[in-house]
Formats: C-alpha cells, sequence, structure tokens
C-alpha cells in the first residue's frame, strides 16, 4: 500500500477529557493533527507538531483534500458540529464520530452526508482517561475503504497484542482485532458493538459491587440488633461474624483469581486510599449506552436480565425508587398497620 492511500493527516474537534490524549498518541505516530477545541487553553497541552484552530474553519482551511475529520464530542452536540462542518466541506471528505452516539443516528448522518457526497464512520472508543498510556480499543463502522484508510489512525490509538497474551493457536502476524481494533460492518455497527460493550460494563461493574458489600455486610451477627415485628431477625448471627477486609481482599482477588479484570485493578486502588469509599456517595450515573443496549434486547427477543438489572440498580442509587418505596411502606401500612421503621433505627 503506497503512502498517499493511507492517511497522513486527520482533522481532529474536542480536546476534552480522551481527545486530546488521543491526538498525542495519533501525532506521535507521525500523522499530521489538524486541532479545534472552544477551549484554546488546551493547546497549551499538545506537542508544538499539532497544528491548533481557532475555528472550524481555519481547521477546514488548513487540510488537504480529501478532509478526514474525527469529531470526539459529547453525543448530544455532534449533530450541532455537523451541521456547522457540512457548509465548509467538499466531495469525498470523511467525517468520523468517535464519540457515543446511538448507531441508529449513525446510519441517519451517513445517508444525509452521502448525499452531499461526503462520507461518514462511527467508531466506539473505549479506554477512557487511561488510554493514553494503555491504548484504546476501537470497534469502527462505516465504509470498508475509509477504514482502509485511516488505519494508520486506528493502529496508532491501539493497544497493540501485547496488551493480552495471544489466544491459542494464534500465530503469525496479529490481526486488527489482536491489536486492539476491528472493523465490524457497515453504519452503525461501530456504535452497536460499542453500546453493547457499554453494557456488558454496566453487568460486571454491578457484580462486583454487590458481591463486595455482601463481603463488606458480613459482621452482622456481631451487631446488637433489637427485635420487633417490622424486620426478619438475622436467624443465626453465630454464621456472620466475619469482620472483612474488603479492601484486602480486592487485592487479594487480582492474583490468580477467575474473577481478575482491569475493573478490579481499579477497585482495588480506590480502597487502598480509602477502604470505605468514603469519598463517594454512591449515586451512580449511566451516560446512556446501558438503556440502548436494554432496549436493543427488547427490540431482538434477546434475554438480557443481568445487564437491564445493572442498569435499574443504578436508577435506585439515584433516589429515582423512593416514590415507589413509599407505595410499598404505604400499603404495608393500609393492609396490615405495619409501621414503617426510621433510617436510625436500621443503622
Amino acid at each position: 500500500m503506497n503512502q498517499s492511500s493511507v492517511c497522513q493527516q486527520l482533522g481532529f474537534i474536542g480536546l476534552g477529557r480522551m481527545g486530546a490524549a488521543m491526538v498525542r498518541r495519533i501525532n506521535n505516530a507521525g500523522v499530521e493533527c489538524v486541532v479545534y477545541d472552544h477551549n484554546t487553553e488546551i493547546s497549551q497541552q499538545l506537542p508544538d507538531s499539532v497544528i491548533f484552530n481557532n475555528s472550524l474553519q481555519e481547521l477546514v482551511d488548513k487540510m488537504s483534500t480529501p478532509r478526514h475529520i474525527w469529531l470526539m464530542l459529547p453525543a448530544a452536540v455532534v449533530d450541532s458540529v455537523i451541521t456547522q462542518l457540512l457548509p465548509l466541506l467538499s466531495a469525498g471528505d470523511t467525517l468520523i464520530d468517535g464519540g457515543n452516539s446511538h448507531f441508529t443516528l449513525d446510519i441517519q448522518r451517513a445517508n444525509q452526508l452521502r448525499s452531499k457526497g461526503v462520507d461518514y464512520m462511527d467508531v466506539g472508543v473505549s479506554g477512557g482517561v487511561w488510554g493514553e498510556e494503555r491504548g484504546y480499543c476501537q470497534m469502527i463502522g462505516g465504509p470498508k475503504n475509509r477504514y482502509q484508510y485511516l488505519e494508520p489512525v486506528f493502529r496508532a490509538l491501539a493497544p497493540g497484542v501485547e496488551a493480552a497474551p495471544r489466544t491459542e493457536g494464534n500465530t503469525g502476524d496479529a490481526s486488527p482485532a489482536e491489536q486492539g481494533y476491528l472493523y465490524c460492518g457497515p453504519n452503525g455497527a461501530g456504535h452497536f458493538v460499542k453500546m453493547v460493550h457499554n453494557g456488558i460494563e454496566y453487568g460486571l461493574m454491578a457484580a462486583y459491587a454487590e458481591g463486595l458489600s455482601i463481603l463488606k455486610h458480613a459482621d452482622l451477627g456481631l451487631q446488637a440488633v433489637d427485635a420487633d415485628a417490622e424486620t426478619a431477625p438475622l436467624e443465626h448471627p453465630e454464621h456472620y461474624q466475619y469482620q472483612l477486609p474488603v479492601n484486602e481482599i480486592s487485592e487479594l482477588w487480582r492474583r490468580g483469581s477467575v474473577v481478575g479484570s482491569w475493573l478490579l485493578d481499579l477497585i482495588a486502588t480506590e480502597m487502598h486510599h480509602s477502604p470505605d469509599l468514603e469519598n463517594y456517595a454512591g449515586r451512580v450515573s449511566d451516560s446512556g449506552e446501558g438503556r440502548w443496549t436494554s432496549t436493543a434486547a427488547i427490540d431482538l427477543g434477546v434475554p438480557a436480565p443481568v445487564l437491564t438489572t445493572a442498569l435499574y440498580s443504578r436508577f435506585a442509587s439515584r433516589d429515582n425508587d423512593l416514590f415507589a418505596d413509599r407505595v410499598q411502606s404505604a400499603m404495608r401500612h393500609a393492609f396490615g398497620g405495619h409501621q414503617e421503621k426510621s433510617a436510625q433505627s436500621q443503622e
């Protein structure tokens, strides 16, 4: 493949939590980066060889044609930026959305841009704030020829085959998937795969959280609890008298256990600094992908109880179940005269 058939220059819009780090990796691989962000101070975090611009117009004017421009933006503003960019672009240009857009929007955007002669690609990116050091896993959708042209960019961002032991039987040159990037199919496929990835992430996080919470409460049998009609008694308090070092257990499980993972590495780090995680209120946000995964499962008729329950637990953490809980307490009082216990009395 000659040099003119692969990407040597990339436009990049959005230099926030992940964008600036991604630009540094791409730039280090020898791809010229022409960038824009509304926050001009972010330019101080970039190498001198990165070309920073003060407007979208300036960015477009600085680029050779055909242009390839990566958007690393919150999903809610992608369409607005595309609307601003479109009059500035030429037939043959390509826009790449590396954020977390819904896959159905990718299909719509691709059709709209195609009518203007502009290609569109969707890239689900996993790696977060650690990606500059560890590399970024990329799930790619869009025209196959644009993927091939942009492969030097994907390769520069990817972790590389060294990021994990090779699967038994894999020999020879590492495949793109082994290197940490994969062409998943036509428009929407990249973000569809990333959506399910994030749904799985919700389930994994909830499983760790629930398991560690059981360990945390394994000393209930040591606590004096007054008997009353509103609380099922602990039948065998002598069975639950373990004051377990949960922070040390999370460290232990990192080594040789079947539940070891990078998520567990992060938990262990957090609990090393704060065993009781006092700095967190426990109100768990969801950015949308878990909802979309559950909706897709319903559309496809695929059972996904773990992923959906993990999503609901996030809703509950933000007190979105408070009224439902009040309804239940009201019904118990109405049919049986049950009095609600105060939170203080349950501590």
